[in-house]
């Protein structure tokens, strides 16, 4: 069972001709991950950068782009954890139209993010965000 998201392509979102640009697409990626964090691993991006002066950089970031996305259209980003190691977590990505069918895919993306310290450096996870990023991960495999 993977997390999702709906965002609606917006003007800001859209090269002249009204179809995603697509660095627009790793803004709206972002989005999907930094809720992911807030809804299921229970710290809000702004808990773990601007109380707890940490921080989950992306650090490896591959897309597929398969069609175009206009104006209008209400994406449906879809997020499973691939992998969680010591200080990283792998997910996938992927958005689709919303009256469109599971496999119908529009852009997808395999990332990974590191957890840091204050320093900048990696470290390990924290134990409760760990256990949560492992459960995601299991939910995911059992689908």
């Amino acid at each position: 069972m993977s997390y999702s998201r709906i965002i609606q392509v917006e003007f800001n979102h859209c090269d002249p001709a009204g179809i995603v640009f697509y660095p627009r697409y790793f803004e709206m990626t972002n989005s999907v991950v930094e809720n992911f964090f807030a809804d299921r691993v229970g710290r809000s991006y702004a808990r773990i950068s601007m109380q707890d002066h940490n921080g989950v950089p992306t650090v490896k970031i591959d897309a597929t782009f398969r069609a175009p996305s206009r104006l209008g259209d209400r994406l449906v980003f879809a997020l499973r954890v691939l992998k969680v190691g010591g200080s990283s977590v792998g997910f996938h990505v992927s958005a689709r139209g919303e009256s469109e069918p599971e496999g119908s895919v529009r852009m997808e993306a395999d990332l990974t993010l590191v957890w840091v310290t204050p320093e900048g450096r990696s470290a390990p996870w924290p134990d409760d965000m760990r256990a949560k990023l492992v459960t995601e991960l299991n939910k995911d495999a059992a689908s």
